[in-house]
């Protein structure tokens, strides 16, 4: 067992030497003449559990030798006691003041020195173990934190390639989607908008993970409208409008039974039910209006539609980058958020070059 290492600091080599009997061998003792030769012992390794400081030394007296003390991040948390014949409650109280933890009048009287500096050394042990304690706890919830983001990562990829998996062109729809989204939000945030500041840090990343999943609903759709070759009739179209309601009940049903799933789910939600919504309140499934869309699903909801304009469908061509754009930007105010419309024109070139870097999709059926 390790003995409590005490640091005596005193100008007198008599009450050194005193003191290191007294607190011998229950403790392990230091011993420094003077101010300078304490500050050097009091960083060296194994540091002091405590220290005993002198005030009336010369040179350097006990209260500038505690300031120096408290003011280095390596010896700041040593507890300090003083030692000293200055019994005037205008001595003690500047000293407490500076930090020292306890104040102990000469001549020394060994039960009470004793009895404080155990009572000092107890305080310590308490402390470093509740610091210890917090320490663990909060590197357990790190590790819970970076745990349930991986969780979540893994949960948005395994339903991403379930949807991947059920139409090939659909699944690289909702890659080229997700990478339009990140480039919005990124935009968003250079341009300092009140979206950006709304989205957040978090909630931006969030978005961006959460954004492959807006077609989540193609999977609840049967297969004989979801890959029609030409354009829907008025029962199809409802039908295929449906993948965001049933897309939303099957969230809210897997919450309901996880008894909460988190702001990504929640998040999710919001964009598989909302992505088709239009800002003057002619969208579905909702009708909603302006900025009672909420803000996911409308930057979801513009990326979508641009990747679809550049992409070809089987009833269809695609448009150029030029007419893709010419189309959104007639759609400020109409279909799209205007601010967000800013956003889209200003990274205009770096949204080609995202969708450059994920292969382009195959002619497809339907789409939403």
């Amino acid at each position: 067992m390790t003995l409590p290492l005490v640091l005596v600091v005193d100008d007198n080599p008599e009450n050194l030497t005193v003191i290191g009997e007294l607190l011998q061998p229950a403790h392990g003792v230091r011993a420094a003449n003077g101010g300078a030769r304490a500050l050097k012992l009091a960083a060296l390794a194994p540091q002091p559990d405590l220290i005993l400081l002198d005030v009336m030394m010369p040179e350097m007296d006990g209260y500038e030798v505690l300031q120096r003390l408290r003011a280095e991040p390596q010896t700041a948390d040593i507890p300090v006691v003083f030692l000293t014949a200055l019994n005037s409650s205008a001595d003690e109280e500047r000293g407490l003041l500076l930090g020292a933890a306890d104040y102990i009048t000469k001549p020394i009287r060994p039960p009470i020195l004793l009895a404080r500096v155990r009572a000092q050394l107890e305080l310590k042990q308490a402390r470093e173990g509740q610091r210890n304690r917090s320490r663990w706890l909060e590197m357990d919830a790190s590790r819970r934190a970076s745990e349930n983001l991986q969780l979540r990562a893994t949960g948005v990829h395994a339903l991403a390639a379930l949807a991947a998996a059920a139409d090939a062109a659909n699944g690289q729809h909702l890659r080229r989607t997700q990478a339009c989204v990140a480039v919005l939000v990124r935009q968003l945030q250079l341009q300092s908008s009140p979206l950006g500041v709304q989205l957040g840090e978090a909630g931006a990343g969030l978005l961006v993970q959460c954004a492959v999943l807006h077609d989540l609903g193609c999977l609840l759709v049967a297969a004989a409208v979801w890959d029609k070759p030409g354009p829907l009739d008025a029962d199809e179209q409802h039908l295929m409008r449906q993948h965001t309601l049933r897309a939303d009940a099957a969230l809210a049903q897997a919450e309901l039974d996880a008894q909460g799933g988190g702001e990504w789910l929640q998040m999710t939600r919001q964009i598989v039910r909302s992505h088709h919504e239009r800002w003057d309140g002619a969208g579905y499934p909702d009708g909603l209006l302006g900025s009672d869309i909420p803000l996911p699903a409308r930057v979801v909801g513009l990326a979508d539609a641009f990747e679809a304009m550049l992409s070809p469908r089987r009833h269809r061509d695609a448009l150029t980058p030029a007419q893709a754009r010419e189309r959104i930007l007639a759609e400020r105010g109409r279909q799209f958020d205007p601010q967000l419309v800013e956003a889209f024109d200003a990274c205009f070139d770096a949204l080609l070059a995202c969708l450059d870097a994920v292969a382009p999709q195959p002619a497809a059926g339907a789409t939403a």
